[in-house]
């Protein structure tokens, strides 16, 4: 028990630099020769070293990163992203999967909410009830004005809160993808949590992305993390098609005069500085939000309404966009 003590003591002189155990030499001094011959042999192959040692990171790396698998019956998946939230992205990504089939009406387009902390997809297109299961166990999608879509809202209670923790959420969002009866599809466009976090990993690892649409207002705290999600996407080499700038401009009902109350060009300017093109302007309308709130999107129940031509304009830029990447 003695020895034990004193074992400890010495320990703790040694944690705690006490004078008494300063002055002992507990390693091999560097002056030694023998040290000295390690040291220098260590030093001589050090950058071969630290070469082979990154290629093997390198090689284990590519090992555990999944492979992307297509959905099945989908030809082309189309993100819609923002760095922050608020921005408006889950009502452009609803009016821009509604735009997509107006510009071509023999194209199927589908809509999967991949915001699962906070689903607005079931809302916007005006959708309530659980999905039935095909003979094979597979969710099929709820369907408003001619698009299949898919969300976690469906599957859980309005006002519950979802608070679950990183691997339940990958699962859900495997589920969301995997598990869904979607047919045959020329469009998937998937409605992104706002932020740069697992989520977006998970489905950019997972799936082949055709492209990623930025979503922001030209505030430039908005554009700060629109410009992280735009460089996000392109550290997974996944194409930035463009960028959207919503709530652009708002026009007073009773004399028409013009504010831009986020600021004017922010996000134009942000695509000049990534390279990639500006997609549209959104403006700040009343009917764009009424219509939204109403789960009647802007596209469907106002066509001839500029705000919905402004969305037609987007999805046949991203369409353009799409033929481009694939030349």
């Amino acid at each position: 028990m003695v020895k034990l003590l004193t074992s400890y003591k010495k320990v703790w002189q040694i944690c705690t630099f006490s004078p008494n155990v300063i002055g002992t030499p507990l390693l091999p001094s560097r002056s030694s020769p023998a040290h000295q011959n390690a040291y220098n042999f260590r030093h001589k192959t050090s950058g071969a070293g630290d070469r082979a040692l990154q290629e093997r990171q390198k090689q284990h790396m590519a090992r555990g990163l999944p492979k992307q698998k297509p959905i099945a019956g989908v030809k082309e998946v189309i993100v819609v992203a923002s760095g922050k939230g608020g921005v408006g992205k889950s009502t452009t990504a609803v009016n821009l999967a509604l735009g997509l089939m107006a510009n071509e009406q023999s194209k199927l387009v589908g809509l999967l909410d991949a915001d699962v902390f906070g689903p607005s997809v079931p809302k916007l297109m005006n959708l309530k009830g659980n999905p039935e299961l095909t003979e094979k166990n597979l969710m099929r999608p709820l369907v408003n004005f001619g698009i299949p879509c898919m969300s976690i809202g469906f599957l859980v209670e309005d006002v519950a809160p979802i608070v679950w923790r990183g691997l339940m959420v990958m699962s859900a969002i495997e589920k969301l993808i995997r598990q869904v009866d979607w047919g045959n599809l020329d469009y998937l466009v998937i409605d992104m949590p706002p932020g740069t976090g697992d989520v977006q990993l998970s489905i950019t690892q997972n799936i082949p992305i055709a492209g990623a649409v930025i979503v922001s207002t030209p505030q430039d705290i908005a554009l700060m993390d629109a410009r992280r999600g735009a460089e996000m996407f392109r550290k997974v080499n996944v194409p930035v098609l463009g960028l959207v700038q919503n709530m652009s401009v708002f026009q007073c009902p009773k004399c028409n005069h013009q504010t831009h109350i986020f600021g004017s060009d922010g996000a134009k300017e942000l695509a000049q500085t990534l390279g990639v093109e500006l997609l549209g302007d959104i403006p700040l309308h009343l009917n764009i939000r009424e219509t939204s709130d109403m789960g009647q999107p802007v596209v469907v129940s106002s066509p001839d309404s500029p705000e919905a031509e402004a969305y037609r304009r987007i999805a046949a830029a991203v369409v353009r966009r799409l033929a481009e990447h694939l030349k």
